[in-house]
């Protein structure tokens, strides 16, 4: 199964290349060949194998998804169909229509210095640039990201010029709609250039809960010297909708950077975090969480790595996995010989709520240094009893003295937003979600959205 789930993706670029090639832009073109190359000569890696304890690379790639390669438009009004009344804030709003860039219209980020839209038509528009940037950092010895090289077409870029402050949050929704079982092949550049500011959110949304779906994504970020970027990246989909997502970023001298991973709903869920430090005095927030149950599965896989002296990371990953779900958090912090006065902290805390659950924690330091302070630490268990206890002493249901010690456990993760309005937003889908309530975007058409 191994070799027939990359083979028939790999049959349908050789038996198609002019229709890949020709609806894509030159810059896209130019790795195929090579993440072609990595891909013949790969054997996918088995589920219980080192990283990938819960994914089954294998069977989530084995349907026979279909793949717009001929960039057939879906007549939907990105704009008309998703709004939300998340108050005192206003977004630059931009879509993904599975895997084709779309605007809103409105939502056009008007301020000199930025871009903010398709990567296709910055490609088009910038190439000099594009070509430095584009799939400098995704490694093609990763599957999930040779296999995007091989067919992404089109993605979304923000790109924020020297010095420019992004006056508003950039918000791109990344929805999912189709008939028919559909992989969708997005690819993600952010560059923001030295003294830069942004703050961006990224939601992946699934419109047909009936339809099985695979978002196979690649993010690749580049902070220049003294940039600020915070990069929030939110799930809320449906059983039926698989995710591969890779995230590459590379920081250098002074920049700050905030990611914020949160698996809200979801079906099998795969996030890695690759990042790497490359000038000093640089600093990483790295956050998520997820909230798993009936038999929804989410893996987590880290690896931070201080190249230079005076850099610091936080993280901190939280989940909760109840019924029959299964949750997975792997964490490399790696500290090089020269890299003295790093500092490094990582955190995985889990709950699980059923007996038959499971999850499994692996954080890991990797240090060839001595003038570093560093830690990590992993915890693994069920709801303080005589919390429950307590609270029920206090008039409370055992119901509703469980669902306030869940939210309560997930409280530092969400306070790490730095948007109000959607730190406000998740305290709310957090709480519907540990309730039992249904995917929020079905019910109320966008729940994440802050425009």
């Amino acid at each position: 199964m191994t070799m027939d789930a990359l083979r028939q993706y790999i049959d349908l670029y050789r038996e198609h290349p002019q229709l890949v090639e020709g609806n894509s832009a030159d810059i896209l073109n130019r790795p195929r060949r090579r993440a072609l190359e990595a891909l013949e000569n790969m054997a996918l890696p088995p589920v219980g194998s080192e990283h990938y304890a819960v994914t089954d690379l294998s069977s989530m790639l084995a349907p026979d998804y279909g793949v717009n390669l001929a960039r057939v438009a879906i007549d939907v009004n990105p704009g008309a169909s998703f709004h939300c009344g998340v108050p005192n804030i206003t977004t630059s709003l931009h879509f993904l229509m599975n895997d084709i860039y779309a605007s809103s219209g409105d939502g056009v980020c008007l301020q000199e210095g930025v871009f903010a839209g398709s990567l296709r038509r910055f490609c088009e528009l910038y190439p000099d640039e594009a070509s430095r940037c584009y799939g400098k950092v995704a490694g093609m010895e990763n599957p999930v990201a040779a296999l995007n090289t091989l067919l992404a077409q089109d993605g979304f870029v923000l790109r924020v010029s020297k010095g420019v402050k992004v006056e508003k949050p950039v918000q791109l929704v990344s929805i999912l709609e189709n008939g028919m079982p559909l992989m969708a092949v997005r690819r993600l550049l952010v560059i923001m250039e030295e003294g830069s500011e942004a703050r961006l959110l990224v939601c992946d949304h699934t419109q047909n809960p009936d339809v099985e779906f695979l978002a196979l994504q690649i993010v690749e970020i580049f902070a220049g010297p003294d940039s600020r970027l915070d990069y929030y990246d939110l799930e809320e989909s449906t059983e039926k909708t698989r995710r591969l997502c890779s995230l590459y970023l590379r920081q250098e001298e002074r920049s700050e950077v905030l990611i914020d991973g949160m698996t809200i709903f979801n079906g099998k869920t795969r996030n890695e975090y690759n990042c790497a430090f490359a000038g000093k005095g640089a600093s990483l927030r790295l956050m998520g969480m997820g909230i798993e149950d009936r038999s929804r599965e989410v893996e987590t896989y880290s690896r931070v790595e201080h190249l230079v002296p005076e850099c610091h990371t936080d993280e901190l990953f939280k989940y909760v996995v109840d019924d029959q779900a299964r949750g997975s958090f792997e964490g490399l912090v790696y500290v090089a010989e020269g890299a003295e006065k790093t500092e490094a902290y990582q955190s995985n805390r889990n709950i699980v709520g059923s007996d038959t659950a499971r999850m499994f924690s692996k954080p890991q330091l990797e240090i060839y240094n001595d003038d570093v302070k560093c830690s990590h630490g992993s915890a693994i268990g069920q709801l303080d009893a005589m919390q429950v206890f307590y609270m029920r002493t206090r008039g409370l249901s055992e119901a509703t003295a469980r669902l306030l010690l869940k939210q309560a456990f997930m409280a530092d993760v969400i306070d790490g937003v730095r948007l109000e309005p959607l730190r406000e937003r998740l305290r709310m889908m957090v709480e519907r979600r540990f309730a039992g309530e249904e995917a929020g975007c079905r019910s109320c058409s966008g729940a994440c959205m802050v425009k």
